[in-house]
């Protein structure tokens, strides 16, 4: 899920599973179906990352390859806070110091697009960066990297992404389709009313899809602070008018529901 930019008291990673360390249930992770995807997960620290690829592409060392890379990537991006903390702590965009290694780059980047700070992005850019690792490392057909409800993914076949909403009455009952044409993309959520991290908004759920993960997380942080009431709604559903790189953008919130995209707005079966 989306995280605002906060450093979330003595911790630099707030968005990597909750406050003090603890993992939250990922009730969302049912949606991705046991028969297309065979999953693992990996746990470091706050980091609880959910990856599944199709059957034939599975290897059991891919999980150990996983956590190899968290653990590279966390100690790259860890040790950079200590030389950098504002990098860490600020809610505006921060340029990073020329040290910076290339996943604070990355985040850097897309905060400074979305507006935000670096941390806003940071969720994302560890599932596209494992993601794509996997995929230098290892012949994969489909692969679906999540880290807190924010989602890299690399399909071959359409994919219906459903929006977790927390208690609100539309949580699991829409979703949009994705295209495997459109794919590798980032989908992630941000919510005001769902989890540990912070949120100036009231969203129960913001919704956004790039090309790029880290992009994505950083627009639904920036979004979903900006969804105060359900009279919010129409004017966040322009923002992708002047930001194209947002391809979709679903916001719900206090029972309403705004959409606006690339793509189709789906029904989920069996949870209406």
């Amino acid at each position: 899920m989306a995280k605002s930019e906060s450093s979330g008291g003595n911790s630099f990673f707030p968005s990597f599973g909750g406050a003090g360390g603890g993992f939250q249930p990922r009730t969302y992770r049912q949606q991705f179906s046991s028969e297309r995807f065979r999953s693992f997960t990996v746990h470091y620290k706050e980091t609880d990352l959910w990856i599944g690829m199709d059957p034939a592409s599975f290897r059991e060392s891919m999980k150990t390859e996983a956590e190899r890379k968290v653990h590279e990537l966390r100690t790259a991006l860890e040790q950079y806070l200590l030389g950098d903390p504002e990098f860490g702590k600020s809610f505006i965009p921060v340029k990073p110091k020329t040290t910076a290694p290339e996943i604070a780059r990355m985040m850097a980047q897309a905060g400074h697009k979305a507006g935000t700070g670096p941390m806003a992005a940071v969720a994302g850019a560890f599932s596209e960066v494992v993601g794509r690792h996997l995929m230098q490392q290892f012949p994969i057909n489909e692969i679906v990297v999540e880290n807190g409800g924010d989602i890299f993914l690399k399909i071959e076949k359409p994919l219906v992404m459903s929006v977790f909403a927390g208690n609100s009455p539309l949580s699991g009952k829409t979703g949009i389709e994705i295209p495997a044409s459109d794919s590798p993309l980032g989908v992630c959520t941000s919510a005001g009313t769902v989890g540990p991290s912070v949120s100036f908004g009231k969203a129960d759920a913001v919704m956004v899809v790039c090309k790029d993960t880290a992009t994505a997380d950083a627009y639904a942080t920036a979004i979903g602070n900006r969804v105060k009431s359900a009279s919010d709604i129409e004017t966040a559903l322009q923002i992708p008018n002047t930001h194209p790189e947002i391809r979709s953008l679903i916001i719900i919130c206090e029972g309403q529901l705004g959409i606006k995209g690339a793509y189709p707005l789906k029904l989920i079966a069996g949870n209406l």
